[in-house]
């Protein structure tokens, strides 16, 4: 059966990690999205602030999650994705700031990735559309920074992610980088024969699919292998909310906001090996502390049901 992961943040502290990791493993949880970007906020980075986490040496970052690599080998589960701190590039940002985020965190955040032993990084791709008046041009942008870190990922046997992000315009929500399929499959088959290796892949974000109105069937069955990993969660399709899957309705007859379906029907089509990830941390602080390991453990139950289906 397909395993099951779900995001560190909410649940694994610094102080004791292997505490949280043993939690989630109690859950039913064979698998963590360990979440490297809790370390350096993106309302801090959009507001041209940032801490000095990424700022010692990359062994003493080592040192500082040595307790969380033992903790998962302890506790039976594997690092199996991570996020990147985002976003790795500020419009409006000052030079001082990208530089930083560019040539700090994103080389550290790889040699982290390598160190936790985990096989896939996910990151954002550079919101620039508006500024630079057309998707090519913004990722012509995005590009540059991935072939900054590629030489990273094919040395160290890691797969870079893009995810599917929406964007704001007007008030209103519209897609964002990597909504495209086609361009997607393109662009992840040229750079890896670039690089002869696999060091793009694409992660299949659910919630932003359901904000800007994708269909998930579809948009999966195009990508097929290049699927690499996944962010399961749920919204109003209003806001970007990362709830529990069936939390939202459209109707009183109880019709789900998000197709899960149609979901389940594109994973099934490409076979689909990877593991089911919910990015749900979220929805975790609206529980009391004493229901989180319920909480935790009626996800992995979802996840449970979602192989079932996808495995049918």
């Amino acid at each position: 059966m397909l395993q099951s992961g779900v995001q560190t943040k909410n649940v694994v502290s610094d102080i004791h990690p292997e505490e949280g990791l043993s939690m989630l493993a109690q859950a039913g949880f064979s698998c963590v999205d360990f979440s490297l970007n809790g370390y350096l906020l993106n309302n801090d980075i959009y507001r041209n602030r940032r801490n000095t986490f990424f700022d010692v040496s990359i062994d003493e970052l080592e040192q500082f999650f040595t307790p969380h690599k033992k903790g998962a080998q302890t506790a039976g589960v594997r690092i199996h994705q991570m996020h990147m701190p985002y976003p790795i590039y500020v419009p409006k940002g000052n030079k001082e700031l990208n530089d930083y985020l560019w040539h700090q965190v994103a080389p550290k955040s790889m040699e982290l990735c390598a160190f936790l032993e985990c096989s896939y990084i996910v990151i954002h791709g550079f919101k620039l559309a508006k500024f630079l008046g057309s998707e090519d041009r913004e990722w012509e942008q995005t590009e540059k920074f991935i072939d900054s870190i590629a030489p990273y990922a094919k040395e160290m046997g890691i797969t870079i992610c893009i995810e599917n992000l929406y964007d704001s315009v007007g008030g209103h929500l519209v897609e964002g980088p990597c909504c495209d399929a086609v361009k997607a499959m393109e662009r992840i088959d040229r750079i890896n024969e670039k690089y002869h290796a696999e060091v793009l892949g694409f992660c299949f974000d659910t919630g932003h699919a359901n904000l800007v109105g994708l269909d998930m069937e579809k948009f999966m069955t195009k990508l097929g292998h290049r699927l690499k990993v996944l962010h399961i969660h749920d919204n109003d399709g209003v806001m970007d909310l990362h709830q529990i899957p069936f939390t939202f309705t459209k109707t009183r007859e109880n019709k789900a906001s998000t197709d899960w379906d149609g979901f389940i029907r594109g994973l099934r089509n490409i076979h689909y090996e990877g593991v089911l990830n919910f990015e749900t941390a979220p929805a975790l602080s609206a529980f009391p502390d004493v229901m989180k390991r319920d909480a935790l453990a009626f996800i992995a139950k979802i996840g449970e049901y979602f192989a079932g289906e996808i495995e049918k």
